[in-house]
C-alpha cells in the first residue's frame, strides 16, 4: 500500500516526544499513592509492575494495560507501529501474551486530516497483527494533540511471571535492546532528520525476549520506557531490596545517540529522570552526557532481566542492599 504523501510534521504538533511526555515519575508516584492496588491481583499494586495481573478460573491470569504517545517520529505509519510495540511490551514485560487490544486515539480533527489518523491506525493494527493480537475498536477524541496507543488485554500463566519485586543478589542484569532512543527522537523532532536504525529497535517486539526469560527460569524484569534505565532499574531494585550495580561500558547505545547528547538533543524527559534516581546514585567517575544517556526516556525499549537470555547483553549484576540503590561504575 502506498503511503501518503507528508502533509505535516506530526513531531510539531507535540510538546513532547512519546513517552518523554510521561508526568515526571517523581511526581507520578506522589499522584497515585493509595489509589492503587487490591486483593485481586496478582501484579499491578504500589511497585508500580508493568501490567496488572488478575487470577482466573482454569489456572490462568488476565494481563492488562494501556499504554499511549506523543509522535516520536513524523511518519505516521510507523508512529503507529511504534505506539503499539510500546503497549504490547507492558505485557511481555510481565511474563504474558496479547491476545486483544483496543485503539486509544487523540486528534487534531481541525489541523490535520482523518487520513493521516487512518494511517496511523493501519501501523498499529500492523504491529498488532505481528504480536498475533486482535484489534477490535477502541475509543477516540478531538485533541490538540496528537496521541495514540493501545489497552492490550493478555493471558499468562500466575505461577511464572516477571515481577519488579522477585529480584535476587547474585544475578547478571541483562538488556535486550541498545539505548538511546530518546535523544534520537528529540533530534530528529528538532532537524527532521530521520534514523531508521531507531525506528527498527522501536517497532522490534519484546515477545521472544520475555518468553526466553520464562523458558530460563527468570522471574524479574522490566521493560525500558519513558523512566529510562536508571528509573526502570531502581523501580526493580527498590521494590526487590538489593542494589543494582551498572558497568557502564558494557550499556550499548544506538548509532549517533552520544553525539545527539553532546549535541544537546536530550528530552525534558531524559533530564527529569536523572534528577529523580540522581539522590538514590552513586555515579563513580560518570559524567553529566553519560548519565542522561543512561536515564534516557525510551519508548518501546528492550527489557531489563535479572537474569542471562541468549542475545541480551549483561550490563550488571545485583548484591546486597548497600548505601545506594544503584551504582554505576
Amino acid at each position: 500500500m502506498t503511503r501518503l504523501a507528508p502533509v505535516a510534521r506530526l513531531t510539531q504538533y507535540a510538546h513532547g516526544g512519546g513517552c518523554a511526555s510521561k508526568i515526571p515519575p517523581a511526581e507520578l508516584e506522589r499522584l497515585v499513592t493509595g489509589l492503587t492496588g487490591g486483593d485481586a491481583l496478582v501484579l499491578g499494586g504500589p511497585d508500580g509492575d508493568d501490567a496488572a495481573v488478575v487470577r482466573i478460573e482454569g489456572g490462568r491470569a488476565v494481563v492488562s494495560t494501556a499504554d499511549f504517545s506523543t509522535p516520536v517520529v513524523d511518519d505516521a505509519y510507523d508512529w503507529g507501529r511504534i505506539a503499539a510495540a510500546n503497549a504490547l511490551s507492558d505485557v511481555y514485560a510481565v511474563g504474558g501474551t496479547p491476545v486483544m487490544a483496543l485503539n486509544l486515539l487523540g486528534w487534531p480533527s481541525d489541523a490535520l486530516p482523518a487520513e493521516l489518523a487512518r494511517e496511523v491506525l493501519r501501523g498499529g493494527r500492523d504491529q498488532a497483527a505481528l504480536a498475533g493480537c486482535a484489534i477490535a475498536g477502541g475509543h477516540s477524541v478531538d485533541d490538540p494533540e496528537p496521541k495514540y496507543g493501545l489497552a492490550v488485554t493478555g493471558v499468562a500463566d500466575p505461577g511464572r511471571l516477571l515481577r519488579l519485586d522477585a529480584a535476587r543478589p547474585g544475578l547478571p542484569l541483562s538488556l535486550t535492546k541498545p539505548l538511546g532512543v530518546g535523544v534520537l527522537n528529540a533530534r530528529h523532532k528538532t532537524t527532521g532528520e530521520s534514523f531508521p536504525h531507531a525506528v527498527e529497535t522501536m517497532t522490534a517486539l519484546n515477545a521472544d525476549a520475555g518468553l526466553a526469560a520464562l523458558e530460563r527460569g527468570v522471574a524479574c524484569a522490566t521493560d525500558v520506557t519513558g523512566f529510562g534505565l536508571l528509573g526502570h532499574l531502581y523501580k526493580l531494585a527498590r521494590a526487590s531490596g538489593v542494589t543494582a550495580v551498572v558497568n557502564a561500558s558494557a550499556v550499548p547505545y544506538l548509532d549517533g545517540a552520544p553525539a545527539a547528547v553532546r549535541d544537546g538533543f536530550v528530552p525534558g524527559g531524559s533530564r527529569r529522570n536523572l534528577a529523580w534516581v540522581t539522590p538514590h546514585t552513586d555515579f563513580r567517575r560518570i559524567g553529566e552526557e553519560e548519565r542522561l544517556l543512561l536515564a534516557d526516556a525510551q519508548i518501546s525499549g528492550g527489557l531489563l532481566i535479572a537474569g542471562e537470555i541468549p542475545g541480551a547483553r549483561v550490563i550488571g549484576e545485583l548484591v546486597p542492599p548497600g548505601r545506594r540503590t544503584l551504582v554505576v561504575s
